[in-house]
């Protein structure tokens, strides 16, 4: 009855986010940057779906899916930037049992969406770099669609697991959150119980998620490496390896945050080093995968120039 009663009263209550309360002296420089970081994220991606929209050069697969992209590098800082940037503020640094809830759920699941894309994204490249005669015939649209919802499905079913199974969890009374945000490692160690079939889990969900889509991540530009060593021209190799340069930027970006943060043993990193890997792929990484595919695409860039000329009626050269 006592830890029933913890455990409803911190449902009841919430939580606190600590988040960068050691670092007093460092929140008002940390909010604008934050800050900026994001507005940077909203126009930059925000243009990335705009031009792959009305530019109809971009209607190809690899736009589609840098469109699916940059709509997860919007959502996954929305679903955490906005309370950050209130508790660096808020001495209190509190959120509701439900604000958490919300957290957890949907940027587990945008994050696992991401981990799952970008593999296909790779796959994509394969084709074009590989079998480029047969590209339009093997990325239909219909494939692209289903690869798509592929992503997003698992990523939506790994969070209604694996958040549902950690919020079953009694944190007995324990409000304070070693983090900026809820997330499922953090919230596994207020937990007032054994927690070894919590922790197995995410670790299993970690290896699917990070482990796998990785390894055919590797195993596809090892293909492609191949392929483009075959190309006599110096020219020729140049171009395909302009086509999957940005995307493998963002991809060790992204996976190399994330993996320190998910598979490296809790023991042996501190507290702060998570937060800021943490604040590294929920704020910078979404912030820069739009300038990588503008500055190193010349379509993108061609696209963007043509977009904005018809705005404002400008002729950009």
């Amino acid at each position: 009855m006592g830890m029933e009663r913890s455990t409803n009263e911190s449902k009841l209550t919430g939580f606190i986010l600590l988040g960068f309360s050691d670092y007093p002296q460092l929140q008002e420089a940390l909010f604008v940057v934050v800050f900026i970081l994001y507005l940077l994220t909203i126009v930059g991606n925000t243009t990335i779906i705009l031009v792959s929209r009305l530019e109809p050069k971009l209607h190809t697969p690899m736009y589609f899916f840098l469109s699916h992209l940059s709509f997860l590098d919007l959502c996954i800082p929305s679903s955490v930037i906005p309370q950050l940037l209130v508790n660096l503020w808020d001495p209190m640094k509190a959120i509701t049992y439900t604000g958490c809830m919300v957290q957890l759920y949907v940027s587990l699941a945008l994050g696992s969406t991401e981990c799952v894309l970008l593999a296909v994204m790779s796959y994509d490249r394969y084709v074009a770099v590989c079998r480029p005669l047969q590209y339009t015939a093997l990325m239909h649209h219909c494939l692209c669609v289903t690869l798509a919802s592929l992503a997003w499905l698992s990523g939506v079913a790994t969070t209604l697991i694996q958040s549902t199974l950690t919020l079953q969890l009694p944190f007995c009374g324990h409000h304070q959150v070693d983090h900026f945000f809820c997330e499922v490692p953090v919230l596994i160690k207020l937990a007032c119980v054994d927690t070894t079939f919590n922790e197995a889990e995410l670790f299993v969900a970690s290896v699917l998620f990070l482990i796998v889509p990785v390894s055919f991540i590797l195993v596809s530009y090892g293909y492609i490496a191949q392929a483009v060593l075959k190309i006599k021209s110096a020219s020729g190799r140049k171009k395909a390896f302009g086509t999957c340069s940005s995307h493998l930027m963002v991809v060790i970006i992204f996976y190399g945050t994330i993996i320190f943060m998910y598979l490296q043993p809790a023991k042996s990193r501190s507290k702060d080093q998570g937060k800021f890997v943490s604040l590294c792929y929920t704020v910078v990484t979404p912030m820069l995968n739009p300038l990588i595919y503008t500055l190193r695409n010349k379509d993108v860039k061609g696209a963007l120039r043509k977009v904005l000329g018809k705005i404002l009626g400008v002729n950009f050269t």
